[in-house]
């Protein structure tokens, strides 16, 4: 049965799982929405893969070279071995633009004796929905697909061609490479250009890995999840992804899948909020930009989300083609929670315009621009914050009145308090202040629940769900009120199992949850520690990252009885979670210098 064992390369513009044998089992080209050419994540038979296999008996093992995103596999057969060193390219050029071409490099070295291999050359364009013809060219094998030539990819090769296509032993005596890319190279690919790539390319994620936050205490997990959310960050627009991959399902055999290839306010905000803290402010500078160029008029309307450039209709189908990952079906591209009403999602965003007004320069144009960005969204959550709406959890067939949707938009009326006073514009902070103390003396009076001596998942409910961890973190309630104290106990008692954490425990659309949604064990591990429980805050934190797989990664969800990662993978929530937790645990603090919280 299959796991999420995989590795990441990318380059900010598309990315790829490898496996732990060396096989990329997943990668969009040429953008990370664009329809995959290699799933066989998502369809062992038919979703296409590039590998490579030896005799029986051979073993793998697999690691990022230091605080980069590039991966060395060893393989061993007997008494021989090689190296493979996978990477997208990713370098500065000059000012602010960067080298990130639609392209894997392959590189393979010998380590001892002669090994022999296979390369397994199996691309399946449209999610494996177009059988693919191979042309063999002068410095290049085309892979046309047969149901539309336009859609082409090229392999280069210090092998042979022939050797790759009809799946021959090949033996390994010196340094060869492979590159996959999705554009006709127009300069000559050989092994001075494979290791020059992969030389820029190391310095880049050197260099941006150097300048980030370090600690002693946690160090590498918060270093490769720092990496990750990078690498999730689409560089064209600023805008950040939840996942990488689509229709990973929460439970395995069940209708929980989901496509995550998209913008999230609330998920960006939060990543950009963590990379802002850890040392990178450029990532929230691109993001605010991604932000103005999706709202460029006054009658533009706000969403939950939105494609990587700024698409608003993220129309959502099935691939009945594919089997699904493990047999789990449907596999679903676009996502319907487009269309949802998440009131939630604005406080998060409002979070990080805060921080850009207080403590970054901007042109006059910039600041004015943003302000009425301010503006809109203010009023949008004025004029929402009393309906009810889908949450944080996204239910598709119930709408209530969830406690932290209306913390989050007391969030937002806060924090627009804030600009406003920073801006010296009394009359919008006196208005922006008094709605936000609406909304605070109304979820303190319903949100609180007597019976239960916690607040509720919604209004007049007696569920509790993890989110209502997050009161705190956002300043809606001190750690030393007695209210949030019992609230955490709450959570604990109902939605802890087996160390990890429910996000509730009640039947939703597809049934009642029956995995751990990971980021939520963070939450409960950082509401303990804030309340003085820090031992146990430890040892829920170290329960969790005991489940990342062997490279560090973090998925979506974990099984409760077997830890088996599930879900869309990696998940952008759970890498920010571990960062913020370890972060406390270190008892560091982490505002960078150009930040004075």
């Amino acid at each position: 049965m299959r796991n999420l064992d995989h590795s990441v390369i990318g380059n900010c513009r598309t990315a790829a799982l490898v496996a732990p044998e060396g096989d990329i089992e997943w990668l969009c080209f040429p953008d990370f929405d664009s329809p995959a050419v290699f799933s066989g994540l998502l369809d062992e038979d038919k979703g296409g893969r590039f590998g490579f296999r030896l005799g029986e008996g051979c073993g793998c093992s697999q690691a990022y070279l230091p605080e980069t995103n590039i991966l060395r596999t060893c393989f061993t057969s007997g008494t021989a071995a090689f190296e493979v060193l996978d990477f997208m390219p990713r370098y500065h050029i000059s000012g602010t633009e960067y080298y990130t071409p639609p392209e894997i490099y392959r590189i393979l070295r010998p380590l001892s004796g002669r090994p022999r291999l296979r390369v397994v050359y199996e691309p399946a364009p449209g999610y494996a929905a177009e059988p693919v013809r191979h042309e063999r060219h002068s410095g290049y094998i085309l892979s046309v697909s047969q149901s539309d030539s336009k859609d082409t990819v090229y392999l280069y090769s210090s092998l042979d061609f022939n050797g790759i296509l009809e799946g021959e032993e090949l033996v390994l005596e010196r340094e060869e490479f492979l590159l996959f890319s999705y554009h006709e190279k127009l300069i000559t690919i050989d092994h001075a250009r494979a290791n020059l790539e992969l030389e820029r390319t190391r310095t880049y994620w050197l260099n941006w890995a150097q300048r980030s936050a370090k600690f002693e205490k946690y160090g590498e997990l918060v270093s490769r999840s720092l990496l990750v959310l990078k690498l999730m960050s689409f560089d064209q627009t600023g805008a950040t992804l939840a996942a990488l991959t689509t229709s990973v399902p929460e439970v395995l055999g069940e209708a929980r899948n989901w496509d995550y290839r998209y913008c999230w306010l609330r998920d960006a905000s939060m990543s950009i909020m963590t990379l802002l803290r850890m040392g990178h402010p450029n990532a929230a500078r691109r993001f605010l930009r991604f932000i103005r160029r999706i709202v460029r008029s006054k009658q533009d309307s706000f969403q939950i989300m939105y494609g990587i450039r700024g698409e608003r209709v993220l129309t959502e189908r099935e691939l009945p083609h594919l089997a699904g990952f493990c047999g789990s079906r449907p596999v679903r591209i676009g996502n319907m929670a487009y269309a949802q009403k998440q009131n939630d999602s604005f406080g998060y965003l409002l979070d990080v315009i805060h921080i850009y007004y207080h403590f970054f320069d901007g042109t006059l144009d910039d600041i004015e621009e943003m302000w009425e960005i301010v503006k809109r969204l203010i009023n949008i959550v004025r004029a929402d914050w009393r309906k009810p709406d889908h949450s944080i959890w996204e239910f598709r067939a119930r709408r209530d009145h969830f406690v932290f949707s209306k913390v989050m938009c007391w969030v937002a009326l806060d924090r627009g308090a804030e600009i406003a006073a920073f801006l010296r514009k009394d009359e919008e902070e006196r208005q922006f202040r008094a709605e936000a103390g609406a909304v605070r003396r109304e979820v303190l009076a319903k949100g609180w629940n007597e019976a239960i001596q916690s607040f509720s998942q919604a209004y007049g409910t007696r569920e509790v769900d993890a989110s209502l961890l997050l009161m705190e973190q956002y300043g809606f309630i001190s750690a030393a009120d007695g209210r949030y104290a019992q609230t955490v106990d709450r959570v604990r008692r109902e939605l802890y199992h087996q160390g990890l954490v429910y996000r509730y425990s009640h039947s939703d659309d597809f049934g009642r949850p029956r995995s751990a949604f990971t980021v939520c064990a963070f939450w409960l591990a950082r509401a303990l520690f804030v309340t003085g429980r820090k031992e146990e805050a430890e040892t829920i934190f170290e329960a969790v990252v005991s489940h990342c797989n062997h490279v560090g990664l973090l998925s979506e969800d974990l099984d409760f009885a077997t830890g088996r990662q599930l879900g869309n993978f990696p998940q952008a929530y759970s890498h920010l979670a571990l960062i913020e937790v370890a972060s406390l645990l270190s008892e560091r603090k982490i505002w960078p210098s150009f930040i004075r919280p």
